[in-house]
Parts: structure tokens; C-alpha cells; sequence
């Protein structure tokens, strides 16, 4: 199967825009961004790109403004300066849901799921925007409003496959293990057939085997359906292991940028890590 199929057991996740972007162009574009809190600065100056198709790590220490930057990002947070260019369109404030229409889709440091609802209808929350039949189509159930919500149905269900919680497909998620809602939280950000995908600490509070499991997760959706992936891990191993490339950031600026080895060797980035005071 080609590493960029974005076919796996029948699935397609695929977003089906066509912008004209080739694998390894730029999709998204960090220019000169800086976030201030009052007096406090989150993020100054930072400038980075990610590339369509690969893995890019946002590593650093505690507090060095990786969360801040995702949430710029997807445009949680409105930066004092700098921007963000998109699929080939810059912006410096957008607001969540207009990042989520445009193909950005995010998981969160501490899981953010409906602890009521299942695992089928918190994926299926994912399906929202995807969603064109209008609400009087929808109150009465029928014709098209039926159709769509069947399809839907068919590709949450192929996602719950693909991710190997059918069996806790009917389960309210808040009753869950947590290495489980981990799960259904990166099948929900799934369900919106991202172009990137933002990943806050998928692994945090997780053990080795289901560490494992969910990097298994991680490669398969960026090699096999193509998903562009950004993502923060404070397990260097994982980041080693997964990234193509790597930013660190500490105290709110980039110390460095490039491939897994290169970074890892940065004597700055090692000092950032042992707490050598500045």
C-alpha cells in the first residue's frame, strides 16, 4: 500500500479539498507570532512552518508556550502580533470553529469529551460540520436529513473500527479507562477528515502499552490517510520515534528547529531540558 494511501480497511478519511497542495509543500505557515497575558509573554516572536503529510513535534519543558501555540493555531487564542498562513491563506485572528470548517482538528491536554454521552455519539459530535441537510429536514428524520445521518453513521462506525473500541462503542466515555477516552477523543478530531491534526499530549497519563498503541494510531493516520500531524509530547522517545521534524521552544522562543537528531544533539535543547538557568 503507498505510505500516502488515505485508504485503510475501506475507510477514506480524506478531507476531498483540492487546494493544490502537493505532499511535502507547506501547508501551514508560523510568521513572527508573539502572545501576550497582561505583562506576561507566552510566545515571542516564533516562526516555523509544517509541511503537508509529515509529523511535526512542538517539544520543550514545562511553560515554554507549546499549548499557546496550538491554541493560536486552531484560534483559541488571537496573537498581539505575527500570523498564520493556512492552506495557502494568512490570517492573524480566527475563531475555533472557523479553524475546525478549514480542516483543523485538535485533541486536548486533558481530555474534553461529553462524559455522558457513549462512544458512538461523542465521535459522532465530530460529524457536526460535515452536516448539510437543515433543521426542519432533521427534526421530522426523513429523505435526505435520513440518508446523511446514515452515512455518518457508517463512517463513525468505520472510525470505531479502525481505532479497536467497538466494544465500548455503546459505553458512556466518562465511565471509561483513561488511555480509552484518549482513544475516543483522536476518533472524534478523526470524524472532522482533517487536513492537520493538532495533538496536545495524546499520550500524557498514559502506560507503555497503551503508548504504544496509540503511536501505532498516530503513524497509521499520517502514512496511510495522509493526515498532516502537529504535535506536543513530553515523552522524547515518542518524539524521536515519530516526528520528521522538530521545533523546541522554551521560556516562550524557539531554540530549535530540524530533523529528530539534530535537535536532540542541540546542546541548547539539552540545557533547556536539565533546567541550566539562562
Amino acid at each position: 500500500m503507498n505510505a500516502h494511501d488515505s485508504k485503510i480497511h475501506g475507510m477514506d478519511l480524506s478531507s476531498g479539498r483540492n487546494d493544490g497542495i502537493a505532499q511535502g509543500d507547506e501547508l501551514l505557515k508560523v510568521e513572527n507570532v508573539t502572545l501576550r497575558f497582561g505583562g506576561v509573554t507566552a510566545i515571542e516572536d516564533i516562526s516555523f512552518n509544517i509541511l503537508k503529510g509529515e509529523v511535526r513535534a512542538i517539544i520543550g519543558p514545562n511553560g515554554a508556550g507549546k499549548t499557546s501555540m496550538l491554541n493560536v493555531i486552531n484560534g483559541f487564542y488571537h496573537p498581539q502580533e505575527g500570523s498564520i498562513t493556512f492552506r495557502g491563506e494568512k490570517r492573524s485572528r480566527m475563531r475555533p470553529y472557523e479553524a475546525a470548517a478549514s480542516g483543523i482538528a485538535r485533541t486536548f491536554q486533558n481530555v474534553a469529551l461529553f462524559t455522558g454521552m457513549s462512544t458512538l455519539d461523542n465521535i459522532m459530535s465530530g460529524r457536526s460540520l460535515k452536516m448539510k441537510q437543515n433543521f426542519l429536514t432533521q427534526m421530522f428524520y426523513f429523505g435526505p436529513a435520513r440518508n446523511e445521518e446514515i452515512e455518518h453513521r457508517r463512517r463513525v462506525e468505520e472510525i470505531i473500527d479502525f481505532l479497536e473500541i467497538a466494544h465500548i462503542r455503546r459505553q458512556p466515555v466518562g465511565k471509561l479507562p483513561y488511555g480509552l477516552q484518549k482513544r475516543v477523543e483522536l476518533g472524534r478530531a478523526l470524524a472532522l477528515e482533517p487536513d492537520l491534526l493538532l495533538l496536545d499530549e495524546p499520550m500524557a497519563g498514559m502506560n507503555l502499552e497503551e503508548k504504544e498503541d496509540m503511536s501505532r494510531f498516530i503513524i497509521d493516520v499520517n502514512r496511510q490517510f495522509g493526515t498532516t500531524i502537529a504535535l506536543i509530547e513530553h515523552d522524547m522517545g515518542v518524539v524521536m520515534d515519530l516526528a520528521d521534524r522538530v521545533v523546541v521552544l522554551d521560556y516562550g522562543k524557539k531554540i530549535a528547529d530540524g530533523e529528530p537528531a539534530e535537535v536532540q544533539s542541540s546542546q541548547e535543547v539539552i540545557d533547556a531540558y536539565l533546567g541550566v538557568p539562562h
